[in-house]
């Protein structure tokens, strides 16, 4: 099942809905006391997701009207996490492009929650700040229940679904400074979206195809299987020395391409669309200002 945060117009307050097809269906509408957010359905458990599927195929089969998802805004597929966690350096390509070393512990920073954005959406940066903006294709993890000591083994039965990330880079900033957090938590540095897909549609995490268009070219194009650390790997590594609460945002680390090390290297600029996609979960928009 796929759900996204959805509003009808620019001052209205995004609700859940369940996207079926190119179709929302709002849970508002369906019964009283729905989940109002992703975070509150993670929180109430199974047997709350599993009710609002039925409510969702009972009326889907009684013929209810779907809003067309084309007509509606996006906000953040994921609007209050307990906590948004990268992974850098998580593909070899990209650690080599960036001239970064594959340590034997995974880079681990988090990203602000102010970072978050949406499928369609604007983002936008201070020309006297940044000057070198990169697009970072990734496969955004949402985790389900409390995982903590979880064995790579076991992990992925902790996976609430998945999503697409955008984890846009200020890279002049990243390698003027100590830490990444800063450098990639602009307001609107996070586009996330526009569905997240529950764990049950993805069969492998390390199958998926991943792909970013800059402009009408594809900067990257490559596959989950080219991390370095799997899913399940990440979710053991970050579970041995805290919990990861229900609703975290893990953000896995993107593939080689990004703009930085081509040559002549590629920065988003002002009026640049990128468009991030991942086979089988979706693709991701974001439009470029600089200020």
């Amino acid at each position: 099942m796929r759900f996204s945060h959805l509003s009808t117009t620019p001052d209205s307050h995004p609700r859940l809905a369940a996207v079926i097809g190119d179709g929302a269906l709002f849970l508002d509408e369906l019964v009283e006391g729905a989940p109002r957010d992703l975070q509150d359905l993670i929180e109430r458990g199974d047997a709350s997701l599993a009710e609002v599927r039925a409510l969702v195929d009972e009326a889907v089969a009684a013929g209810a009207p779907l809003v067309p998802v084309h007509e509606l805004r996006h906000a953040s597929a994921v609007l209050r996490p307990p906590q948004v966690i990268a992974i850098g350096a998580n593909y070899a390509a990209h650690a080599s492009e960036l001239k970064l070393r594959s340590e034997k512990a995974a880079t681990v920073f988090s990203l602000w929650p102010n970072s978050l954005a949406g499928h369609g959406g604007t983002t936008s940066w201070p020309e006297d700040l940044t000057t070198q903006v990169d697009y970072e294709a990734e496969l955004g993890v949402i985790i389900g229940k409390p995982a903590r000591n979880v064995s790579v083994r076991d992990a992925l039965d902790y996976v609430w679904g998945y999503t697409v990330v955008n984890d846009i880079t200020a890279r002049d900033l990243q390698f003027s400074e100590a830490q990444w957090s800063r450098c990639k938590s602009f307001d609107g540095f996070t586009p996330n979206g526009p569905v997240v897909v529950t764990a049950d549609e993805v069969a492998d995490p390390q199958d998926l195809w991943l792909t970013t268009n800059v402009d009408g070219a594809i900067l990257q194009d490559a596959s989950t299987a080219d991390m370095v650390r799997s899913v399940a790997e990440i979710i053991e590594f970050l579970s041995r020395s805290a919990t990861i609460q229900p609703g975290t945002l893990i953000s896995t680390g993107s593939p080689g391409g990004a703009g930085y090390s081509r040559t002549p290297p590629v920065f988003l600029r002002d009026r640049s669309t990128v468009t991030v996609s991942i086979g089988g979960i979706g693709y991701l928009t974001t439009y470029c200002r600089v200020t």
